[in-house]
């Protein structure tokens, strides 16, 4: 079972956004369809339909516009992963072509991958075989800054203090972390 991962980013974000409503529940792929039709999205320039989503605790895909917030999506809530999620129509349906980690919010660990990849099963939707982008965040203990880990170099970019290596970013929240 993975880690459930709790918003961690800025409150006035959290706050802002507290009135809105969750993300799509996705659990079959006429359920993607709908949410692509009824929220009028559009391919990209590489024809990749991008989306925010998070993993709830129940296992299940949210998605929301990709401009949105992780935590409006998950409606405040924890979540399993979180991150940017592309869909595209394949040779035989649609499928999820990239998918990333990519959420300053939750920060959750490149192990989140088992989240999506049990939710996206349920669906059936076809996927990566990994993140097709990962990304490590860390919380510095000197300064309670949010840090995104470049090239396995764990010291903060504010105040050069070493960072640790296992993954810390609740802490980030108690200490007033933004992200």
């Amino acid at each position: 079972m993975t880690r459930s991962y709790r918003y961690v980013g800025p409150q006035h974000i959290a706050h802002a956004v507290a009135g809105h409503s969750a993300g799509h529940p996705i659990q079959s792929v006429t359920d993607l369809e709908r949410w692509i039709q009824q929220t009028r999205q559009q391919p990209n320039q590489r024809g990749l339909i991008v989306a925010t989503f998070i993993i709830a605790e129940d296992g299940v895909l949210y998605l929301a516009d990709r401009y949105s917030e992780h935590v409006a999506c998950a409606g405040g809530s924890a979540v399993r992963s979180a991150g940017e999620m592309s869909f595209a129509a394949g040779e035989d349906g649609w499928e999820a072509r990239e998918v990333s980690n990519q959420s300053t919010g939750y920060c959750p660990e490149p192990a989140s991958w088992q989240a999506v990849v049990a939710a996206l099963a349920d669906i059936p939707l076809p996927h990566p075989d990994r993140f097709t982008q990962a990304y490590l965040f860390r919380c510095c203990p000197a300064c309670h800054q949010l840090n995104l880990v470049k090239e396995d170099i764990f010291v903060c970019a504010i105040c050069d203090a070493e960072l640790p290596t296992e993954w810390n970013c609740e802490a980030g929240e108690e200490a007033g972390t933004s992200g």
